[in-house]
């Protein structure tokens, strides 16, 4: 997979970004959030300053939540059953998902 086209890696990207809405309840828990946060602020008419930082805040939460259900899938991938170490490493990258997500 390295070195491949710019192409070919945007098109994997958005293939990761369609996996994780169709099959993770959680993203589209938080892409719901984060468009009902942008129409507050919409109604609430910040100026442009507030606007980088809202939508900087959403994309790195919506970046953390992709980034634990890649590793959540791989957990499950390599290690099917229950096991407490592979559990704390999903409880440690929810941590991170609800961390970045309180910050808005």
């Amino acid at each position: 997979m390295k070195n491949r086209g710019l192409m070919t890696r945007l098109k994997n990207a958005f293939a990761g970004i369609q996996h994780t809405w169709r099959g993770e309840r959680s993203f589209r828990t938080q892409v719901g959030i984060a468009l009902a946060a942008l129409s507050f602020f919409a109604w609430w008419g910040l100026p442009a300053y507030w606007w980088g930082m809202i939508v900087l805040v959403i994309a790195l939460a919506l970046a953390a939540e992709l980034m634990n259900s890649g590793i959540e899938a791989l957990a499950d991938h390599l290690h099917p059953e229950h096991h407490p170490a592979i559990g704390k490493i999903k409880d440690m990258t929810a941590g991170t998902v609800l961390i970045m997500s309180t910050r808005l």
